[in-house]
């Protein structure tokens, strides 16, 4: 740092002009080691004027006190320039005029000063016997002219004028008091002369005045010195009076208010000699059009003041720049007349329309040719009108860029919110998908949407949009390949950008068919991340070349991110969900049972997308004896703990069913199993119990909807029973209802998403549901259970409707069996009521034509009427039934439970219902309202079925003789011996 720019930078701001110049100087020649230096500042016209000297005898620089700024001096091409110049010297030379005095030293070293964007002046340095400055010296001096520049607007304010009293009173006495002094300028040699009262007046002692009008430039204040010099030069000129109001400093540092009056003497050729005036201190403010003047003069924005016919009465610099001519070329001519004002489209119908209005109007007017945007205000007044008008280009110009940008932001985040929202909304993959293509694609102009995601060493599609089926199909798993573009982007963990079918060939030439094949020509390769790991690849593709900027690259892969982690959620909600559904269909029948007594279609639904596996189960049991049970069930809510409790119900439910329990017993022990459950388990259920025999149906139901029953006639009726609450807060009993179903009947069982929807209450889907089945009795479909279904769920559920809650829904048409397929005896209670039956079974099994079941059945019907002759009581019955297979049935009035036991080598009974088991397809013991009855079932051996347990070959039916064998047993019986 240098030394003296140090000592300069300790002046405290504020120090006088004079006091800025003469250390600015001094220092300047000190560094230099140069011969004087020299500060000039604009004058009037093209007039440099000499403020102040360092080390310059003032004989020397008498010829330098006014310089032509256009002439060749040192301080004019500075000034000019705008820069530093060097202007040597030769021996003899003069630095202004050749006819000046020689100047001694090299050279003169000028740099220009300036005042905001304004050069105002020049600081030279005559040099010695060095030369010109070296280029350290050259930035010395440069600092030295910017801490000149610094300091000077720092300097001091001059104080305002005191107010004058209304009446003018001041005025008057003010006159009286001070003392008016006389000047005298020499305007060609620079010389002045004041006189006693001029001296005083300024402020100067005599011996300090030099008789030079320097003198006087050091004590204006700067913002006056050059409109009082620029009028001075005017009055010259115009050969008119000169006046001014300006401000000189005071010995205190304090400023004073002086108005000079003054007229030209011109010699016979017409050039100014002398100018001759007085000077006195005032108080009296100037008016307010001086003061508008004089400050509007100099403003940045341009300003014209015209009359009532558009005469201007005033330009300030701004104006006379803007417009092209000079005050004096503008002064009183029309507006209108200017070229550079009827060039402007508009600007004269626009201004004489708010003319008109008389009220102020501003607007945006724009130049042709140049493009430069200036807004107007104009002013209506009482003597004429007012105009401001202001370069507002590059204002208009950021104002439009920053909108853009605004804009563009806005829609930025706009965009990421809605697809922010829609990701959050999204549950599954399929989701995420078409909430990526719908809200991510169109805003690009993008066409094409591929996501995939790595499994082992293969991409496997997860979703797309915008592809042709043959590519996707040809694409469905890519293996890893190197320079795959699809592979870059989850290997390097960044995005890869091809904007052409070129670029795309260049960087993986192996697959230069592909844009061909997806019909794409410019790609966005996305990396999907999530949790540390990068996990896929999103594919952003469009059908023309498509070079994308910075802002949108960084948009997309901002956009990947998001997309990433709702793709990942998704995909362990896909996960999670399918693990759902793949229980709940497990715990769902695989397959219903082909009944003699029934047959049945079912469908399960489940939820729309975004909706938890659900509790809706059916299911189809058969009975003894002919019955059909006949089950739909709803566990209230959705999720893993409602379809695992679905399972267990189902269970139970086939467990009491094999009891053969009553529908109420049934749904009393229910209730018990959901309420042995948590507190917050309900379920509802209906349980229908079908008599093929009887025809009739025992239907119970827990806080469900009742069964549709469609009539062979086709009339439609929906039971219903008492609604009892759901199981898990029901009150055993419940009430069963019976009725008489007639034959080929349809009873749809149903839970109620299936009728009841949010935009469905549940009486409105009970009455489609009984429309859609007579309508489907009449056109023939209800023939067709699977296709009934079909149309059940096609109206009922639409596929275009999310549904809110899973449903199932169960079609069984019942079937009587015939009266010549049963037959049943009364049996007396003695040991020649096995007799009996086997005479009954043989003859009836003659009559049916099951010939070859004859001594199976003999040997069954024996045992289970000994049985009963034994240990049972009450009135003994025998009924066959001819179904799909052959049902044997003992009724007795007792209510004891016949029980397998193991029989020891030595015990001569206990083997009779081992051989009831064994000859047997399926045996069991049922309640009746009377006491109980013992079944059995038997497989019908070249009647489509096999019978297990029976004689497996020909010799065993040789062998076996039926009359011998009921003998025997006769005598057994007679005997009573312990079976």
């Amino acid at each position: 740092m240098n030394a003296r720019l140090d000592l300069l930078a300790t002046v405290a701001p504020g120090a006088p002009e004079s006091e800025v110049f003469r250390l600015a100087l001094q220092h300047a020649v000190g560094e230099l080691g140069a011969l004087g230096a020299a500060v000039h500042l604009r004058g009037p016209t093209s007039a440099l004027r000499l403020v102040s000297t360092a080390g310059l005898p003032s004989a020397l620089v008498r010829s330098w006190e006014i310089v032509d700024q256009e002439g060749p001096s040192a301080p004019a091409l500075a000034l000019q320039r705008g820069g530093g110049v060097w202007v040597p010297l030769e021996p003899g030379d003069s630095p202004v005029r050749p006819d000046g005095p020689a100047w001694p030293g090299s050279g003169l070293a000028a740099l220009p000063l300036s005042s905001g964007d304004r050069r105002i002046g020049a600081l030279t340095v005559l040099t010695g016997d060095r030369g010109e400055p070296a280029p350290r010296q050259w930035d010395f001096l440069r600092a030295v002219v910017a801490w000149t520049e610094e300091r000077i607007l720092q300097a001091p304010s001059p104080s305002a004028p005191v107010p004058a009293r209304p009446d003018g009173e001041r005025r008057r006495r003010t006159l009286k008091e001070v003392g008016v002094g006389a000047w005298d300028w020499d305007i060609r040699t620079g010389a002045l002369t004041w006189d006693e009262a001029a001296l005083e007046l300024y402020g100067i002692r005599p011996a300090e005045f030099s008789g030079r009008i320097e003198d006087w430039m050091r004590i204006v204040h700067p913002d006056d010195l050059a409109p009082t010099l620029a009028a001075a030069q005017r009055a010259i000129q115009d050969r008119g009076v000169y006046e001014a109001d300006y401000r000189v400093r005071r010995p205190d540092g304090s400023y004073g208010w002086i108005r000079a009056r003054a007229r030209t003497t011109y010699d016979e050729r017409g050039e100014a000699l002398r100018m001759v005036g007085v000077g006195w201190e005032t108080d009296e403010p100037r008016s307010a059009r001086d003061a508008l003047g004089r400050a509007l003069r100099h403003m940045s924005d341009g300003f014209l003041a015209v009359d009532d016919h558009w005469r201007i009465t005033f330009a300030n610099l701004e104006a006379e720049r803007t417009l092209g001519h000079s005050e004096e070329e503008l002064f009183g001519r029309c507006l209108w007349d200017l070229a550079s004002a009827t060039k402007v489209p508009g600007l004269e119908a626009r201004c004489r329309a708010a003319a008109r209005q008389g009220e102020p109007v501003g607007f945006d007017v724009r130049v042709p040719r140049s493009g430069r945007v200036f807004h107007v205000r104009l002013v209506p007044g009482p003597d004429g009108r007012t105009l401001y008008f202001t370069d507002v280009t590059a204002k208009r110009r950021l104002a439009v860029e920053r909108r853009t940008a605004e804009r563009a932001a806005a829609e930025r985040a706009a965009r990421i919110t809605e697809l922010t929202t829609d990701l959050a909304k999204a549950t599954t993959s399929q989701d995420v998908v078409e909430a990526v293509a719908r809200r991510v694609l169109p805003p690009f102009d993008a066409t094409g949407l591929l996501m995939q995601v790595v499994e082992g060493d293969r991409l496997h599609r997860v979703g797309a949009v915008g592809y042709a089926q043959e590519f996707l199909e040809a694409g469905e798993v890519r293996t890893r390949g190197f320079g795959d573009p699809a592979w870059d982007p989850i290997t390097s963990g960044t995005p890869l950008f091809l904007s052409s079918v070129e670029e795309f060939v260049a960087h993986s030439p192996a697959l230069a068919d592909v844009p061909a094949l997806a019909g794409k020509q410019a790609w966005a390769f996305l990396p999907l991340a999530a949790s540390g790991q990068t996990f896929g690849v999103c594919v952003v593709s469009f059908d023309r070349p498509r070079l994308l900027s910075d802002e949108e690259r960084t948009l997309l892969t901002t956009i990947s991110a998001l997309v990433a982690q709702a793709l990942e959620r998704a995909r362990l909600y896909d996960a999670e969900h399918a693990r759902s559904r793949e229980l709940q269909r497990s715990l769902l029948p695989q397959g219903l049972p082909r009944l003699a007594a029934c047959s049945a279609a079912a469908r399960y639904l489940p939820a729309g997308q975004g909706m938890d596996v659900g509790g809706d189960w059916y299911d189809i049991i058969p009975l003894s004896g002919g019955q059909v049970a006949l089950v739909v069930g709803d566990v209230m809510g959705h999720g893993m703990p409602e379809a695992a409790t679905m399972g267990r119900l189902r269970t139970a439910v086939h467990t009491l069913a094999d009891l053969e329990l009553p529908p109420d017993e049934i749904m009393s022990h229910l209730n018990d199993v959901v309420g042995s459950l948590n507190e917050e388990s309900y379920a509802t259920c209906l349980y229908a119990l079908y008599d093929s025999t009887t025809r009739t149906c025992s239907i119970a139901r827990a806080g469900h909807p009742p069964p549709a029953l469609l009539h062979p006639d086709g009339s439609v009726h929906f039971p219903e029973p008492s609604a009892d609450p759901p199981l898990g807060a029901a009150r055993p009993p419940f009430e069963t209802l019976e009725m008489a179903v007639p034959e080929g009947s349809l009873l749809v069982l149903y839970t109620d998403g299936l009728v009841e929807s949010a935009k469905r209450d549940i009486d409105t889907g009970m009455a489609e549901l009984g429309r859609l089945l007579r309508r489907t009795h009449e056109d023939g479909t209800s023939a067709d259970l699977e296709r009934l279904c079909d149309t059940l769920t096609a109206a009922l559920l639409p596929a275009e409707q999310q549904a809110a809650d899973d449903a199932a829904f169960l079609v069984a048409r019942l079937h009587a069996l015939p009266a010549d397929r049963m037959a049943a005896w009364p049996l007396p209670r003695d040991p020649k009521a096995a007799g009996q039956a086997r005479r009954h079974v043989r003859g009836q099994l003659a009559d049916w034509g099951l010939d070859d079941l004859v001594p199976t059945t003999e040997l069954l019907v024996s045992e289970l009427v000994g049985n009963v002759v034994r240990h049972a009581r009450g009135p003994v019955r025998l009924r066959l039934l001819y179904d799909s297979g052959l049902i044997c049935e003992v009724y007795d009035g007792s209510l004891t439970m016949p029980r397998i036991r193991r029989a020891k080598e030595s015990d001569e009974g206990g083997r009779g219902l081992q051989l009831v088991r064994s000859l047997s397809e399926r045996w069991g013991v049922r309640y009746t309202p009377t006491g109980k009855c013992i079944w059995t079932e038997q497989v019908l051996r070249g009647h489509g079925g096999r019978q297990d347990g029976g004689p497996d070959d020909a010799q065993d039916a040789v062998l076996f003789d039926a009359d011998l064998f009921a003998a025997d047993l006769d005598a057994l019986l007679s005997g009573e011996n312990d079976t």
